[in-house]
C-alpha cells in the first residue's frame, strides 16, 4: 500500500494526461526536424548526414538480417543485433532530416522481423551473466538495443499504420522492457552503469509508445523490498533507505556522481554511462519539461560532462584507472553525446573546441547547434586545469586529483587515486599515481585485463587475468605491504572504504601539491603519501617530487613498485640479470610476474633511467643499505598470452616498521631516429634527501646537477593555507606559512 500511495504521488508530480504529441519527440524532436531542415547548410552537420546515408544505403542494399541470437560479444550474431539498432536509429533520423520514405520503411521492415522473433526468443543461449538478454548475452546490451530502437521508433511513429504500431509494441516493445526490468531487477534495480541503460530503455520505450507506467519504473525502480532478491555480491551496488530499495534514474542521478561530477566507477565507464544519461535526460526534458532533470542536483549531469574531459591526457584518451581499456577518448560516441547536449544546454564556446577535435556531431538539433557554433567560428578550448573531484554521494568519500604543468612538449600531468573502491569495477591501489608526459605515459596504470568486443578473447568479456593481476595491487604505482593486495585484493573488505584526501593545493603554479591518507587498506598500517608537481626553472624540466610513508607498531617488508613500461636503460646500483627470469609467487599478482634482475643498495639513494616514447626519464630515490631493486616483467602463468609483457621494478625494504620512499620523478630527455642523437638522456638531478621527517614535518633536499638546491617543507598536520609553521635545519630556523613551501639556494 505504501508503494502505491507513493506511486501515485510521484505520477501527479510528473505525468501529463497522454495526448496526442507532434513526433519525433525524444531526442530528436519535431521543432528540432524544423530547426535543422529550415536553417543554413552547415559543413560538419552535412557530413553527418551524409556519413549515416553512406551506412544507412548501404545496409538497406545488403537486406535486413535479423538473426537467431548465439555469439558472445565480438561474434556475428552479437555484431549485427548491434548494426542493426545503429541503423534502425540513423535511418530514422535521415527520414526525418530528408523526408525520403526509403529510410523509415527501412525501419519498419527491421522492426517487423524483430517483433516477429522475439515471441520466440528464451534467454541467450550463452550462460555467462548474471542478467541474460534475449538479442545479446547480457541484459546490458539489449539495453542499448532499446535506447536506440525507441528513437528509431519515435522518428517513424506516424509513418506506421496503427496496426504496425499495436503489433511492434505489445510483441516487442513493451514485453522487451518488462524483460530487462521486471524480470531482471538484479539488472534493473541497482546504482550501476549497466542499470543506467536500463532505467534509460525502459523510459524511452515508454515515451516512445505513451507508456506512463513504464516512464514511472525507469525514473523511480522497482518495487522492490527484498534484498535476498537482488543482492549481487560481485558488483553491489544496492541502495536502501528505510528498507525499501532505492533505484531507478532518479537514484543513478542522486548515487552514482559525486556533486563535482565524479562517477564512482571512474572516467571508462563515466564516458559509457553518459550516453544513457544525456539521451534520456534530453527525452525527459522535452516529454517532462517540469522535472527539470538537467538542473537536478545543481546540475550534476552538466558537471559530469566537464569531470570527464578533466580525466584525459593531452590526446584525450581516459585515465585508466579501475576497469578501464586504453585508448578510450572523448572520440567516443558517447562523449560527442555529451558535448553536443551539454553545449545546447550552456552554449560555452570551449565545448566547441572539443567538438572540432571529434569531427562529428549528433544527427539532431544538438549536433545542428554544435556545428553552427563551429561555423560562426567563434571557438575556445576547456582549459584541462588541475582540479580535484570528490567521490561519493557526498563529495567525502575520497577524491580523484588532477595536476597540471603547461610547458608545451613538456606537459606534465600526474593522477592521484584517493577515491572509493569504484563498486565492482574498482581495482586494489589505493594512493596509487599515474604519470602523463603530454600524451605519453611515464608511470602506467595497467588498466583492465580485456579486449573489448574481441571474439578470440572470450568474446570480449573481462577475463580471469584481470582479476588475478589487473586489479591486484602490484599492477599499479602504490604501496605493498608484506607481499599482499590492498585489502587482501577482495571487494567485500573494500567496499565502502575510502581514502582521505588532505590538501590540495594549487595556488602556486611553481609548486602544485596534493596529500592523502589511508588507514583502511592494510590493517594497522597508515599510509601517508605527498605529491608535488614542481616547475622551478632553475631545475629545468617540471618533475615530480613523491614521499609514500607507511607507519605500523609491527615490522614489515614494504615494496613501492613503478609501472615505467618500457625500456630499462641503466641503474645505480647496477642490475644484475638473472640466469632464467623467476616467477616472484603464488598470489596477489605475484603470479604473473618473472623477476628479471635485482640489485642490492648499499648506499643512501639510488637512481633508476628507462626510456620511452623517444624520451628519457629518470626515479632518483632515497634509500638505506639492505634494501633492494627488483626488475620485473609481466606474463608468468599466462597460457592464453592475456596480460601485456610490460616492466615494472620495485623497490623494497624489509624488517621496517615505519617506512619512506621519497622520490624524485624526472623527465629529461629526448631522442631523435632521424639525427641519431639524444639529446640530455641522463638526470639532471644529483640527489634527494629527506632533512626532517616527524609527525609534524617533512623537509626534503633536492641538488641539481649544477649543485642548485632546493629545500621542500610540508606541514603533515596542520594544513590550513594561512597556518603559520617553523622548523631548525643545521641551527637555521625557516619559516612559512600554509601547507608548504619551496626555496632555492644557489
Amino acid at each position: 500500500m505504501k508503494f502505491i500511495i507513493s506511486t501515485l504521488v510521484c505520477l501527479l508530480v510528473y505525468v501529463a494526461p497522454s495526448l496526442a504529441k507532434e513526433r519525433p519527440c525524444l531526442v530528436l524532436t519535431a521543432d528540432g526536424v524544423k530547426e535543422i531542415t529550415t536553417g543554413p547548410k552547415l559543413p560538419l552537420f552535412d557530413k553527418a548526414v551524409n556519413d549515416a546515408k553512406n551506412i544507412v544505403d548501404a545496409a538497406i542494399a545488403t537486406g535486413i538480417d535479423v538473426p537467431v541470437p548465439k555469439d558472445m560479444a565480438g561474434g556475428y550474431t552479437h555484431e549485427q543485433h548491434k548494426r542493426n539498432y545503429k541503423h534502425m536509429s540513423l535511418a530514422g533520423a535521415l527520414y526525418q532530416i530528408t523526408k525520403e520514405d526509403k529510410y523509415a520503411d527501412y525501419v519498419k521492415q527491421t522492426l517487423l522481423k524483430y517483433e516477429e522473433i522475439f515471441p520466440t526468443l528464451g534467454k541467450h543461449p550463452a550462460e555467462k551473466s548474471y542478467s541474460r538478454g534475449k538479442l545479446f548475452w547480457q541484459c546490458l546490451n539489449d539495453a542499448n538495443w532499446l535506447v536506440y530502437t525507441a528513437q528509431a521508433y519515435d522518428a517513424v511513429y506516424d509513418y506506421l499504420s496503427k496496426t504496425e504500431r499495436k503489433k511492434i509494441e505489445d510483441n516487442l516493445l513493451r514485453p522487451y522492457a518488462d524483460y530487462i526490468s521486471v524480470e531482471n531487477p538484479k539488472f534493473f534495480n541497482r546504482v550501476h552503469n549497466h542499470s543506467t541503460w536500463g532505467n534509460a530503455a525502459v523510459g524511452m520505450i515508454g515515451l516512445a509508445i505513451n507508456d506512463d507506467e513504464l516512464v514511472e519504473r525507469a525514473l523511480y525502480g522497482l518495487p522492490k523490498d527484498d534484498k535476498e532478491n537482488l543482492a549481487y555480491d560481485n558488483d553491489g551496488g544496492f541502495i536502501y533507505e528505510n528498507g525499501q530499495a532505492k533505484a531507478g534514474f532518479f537514484a543513478q542521478i542522486d548515487n552514482a556522481f559525486s556533486p563535482d561530477g565524479y562517477y564512482e566507477e571512474g572516467p571508462y565507464y563515466q564516458r559509457y554511462a553518459m550516453t544513457p544519461f544525456m539521451l534520456f535526460a534530453s527525452a525527459l526534458q522535452n516529454n517532462r519539461p517540469k522535472l527539470n532533470i538537467f538542473a537536478h542536483r545543481d546540475s550534476v549531469l552538466l558537471k559530469a560532462v566537464y569531470a570527464l574531459i578533466y580525466q584525459t591526457n593531452e590526446a584525450g584518451e581516459f585515465f585508466p584507472i579501475n576497469d578501464a581499456q586504453k585508448g578510450m577518448s572523448i572520440r567516443s560516441l558517447s562523449v560527442i553525446s555529451a558535448v553536443d547536449i551539454a553545449y545546447s544546454l550552456n552554449e560555452d564556446k570551449g565545448l566547441l573546441g572539443l567538438a572540432v577535435i571529434q569531427d562529428q556531431v549528433l544527427l539532431d538539433q544538438y549536433g545542428y547547434r554544435v556545428a553552427l557554433g563551429i561555423s560562426k567560428g567563434d571557438i575556445s578550448n576547456t582549459s584541462k586545469k588541475s582540479v580535484q573531484l570528490g567521490d561519493g554521494k557526498d563529495g567525502k568519500q575520497g577524491a580523484l586529483t588532477v595536476l597540471r604543468t603547461e610547458n608545451g612538449d613538456n606537459d606534465l600531468t600526474l593522477v592521484f587515486k584517493s577515491t572509493g573502491q569504484g563498486l565492482g569495477h574498482g581495482h586494489f591501489d589505493k594512493l596509487g599515481i599515474l604519470l602523463y608526459s603530454g600524451s605519453d605515459e611515464v608511470l602506467q596504470d595497467y588498466g583492465s585485463a580485456r579486449w573489448v568486443n574481441m571474439d578470440q578473447k572470450q568474446g570480449g568479456r573481462y577475463l580471469p587475468e584481470n582479476k588475478s593481476w589487473a586489479k591486484q595491487t602490484l599492477a599499479h604505482n602504490t604501496i605493498i605491504v608484506d607481499g599482499k593486495s590492498h585489502f587482501e585484493g577482495k571487494y567485500k573488505n573494500a567496499t565502502g572504504k575510502h581514502s582521505d584526501p588532505l590538501v590540495f593545493d594549487v595556488s602556486d603554479p611553481s609548486m602544485q601539491l596534493a596529500i592523502a591518507a589511508d588507514t583502511n587498506a592494510y590493517p594497522g598500517v597508515n599510509l601517508h603519501r605527498t605529491v608535488a608537481l614542481i616547475n622551478e626553472p632553475a631545475f629545468g624540466s617540471p618533475f615530480v617530487l613523491d614521499l609514500f610513508g607507511a607507519i605500523s607498531e609491527e615490522e614489515h617488508t614494504y615494496q613501492m613498485p613503478y609501472q615505467f613500461a618500457d625500456r630499462y636503460m641503466t641503474s645505480d646500483p647496477k642490475m644484475q640479470a638473472q640466469p632464467m627470469p623467476i616467477v616472484m609467487g603464488k598470489k596477489h599478482g605475484y603470479q604473473h610476474v618473472y623477476q628479471e634482475a635485482e640489485a642490492e643498495i648499499s648506499q643512501s639513494g639510488y637512481s633508476f633511467n628507462w626510456y620511452n616514447h623517444k624520451k628519457f626519464y629518470t626515479i632518483t630515490g632515497v634509500s638505506q643499505p639492505g634494501d633492494k631493486l627488483v626488475l620485473a616483467r609481466m606474463g608468468a602463468n599466462d597460457i592464453n598470452f592475456n596480460i601485456r609483457s610490460d616492466a615494472f621494478y620495485l623497490h623494497e625494504t624489509k624488517k621496517q616498521k615505519d617506512a619512506l620512499f621519497a622520490a624524485i620523478i624526472e623527465p629529461h630527455g629526448t631522442y631523435s631516429y632521424v639525427s641519431e642523437i639524444p639529446n640530455t638522456p641522463t638526470s639532471q638531478i644529483k640527489s634527494i634527501e629527506v632533512l626532517v621527517k616527524t609527525t609534524k614535518y617533512t623537509v626534503v633536499q633536492i641538488v641539481n646537477i649544477t649543485e642548485t638546491k632546493m629545500l621542500v617543507f610540508i606541514s603533515n598536520e596542520k594544513n590550513h593555507e594561512t597556518q603559520n609553521h617553523s622548523t631548525k635545519l643545521a641551527g637555521q630556523t625557516y619559516t612559512w606559512t600554509g601547507t608548504h613551501h619551496k626555496l632555492i639556494i644557489n
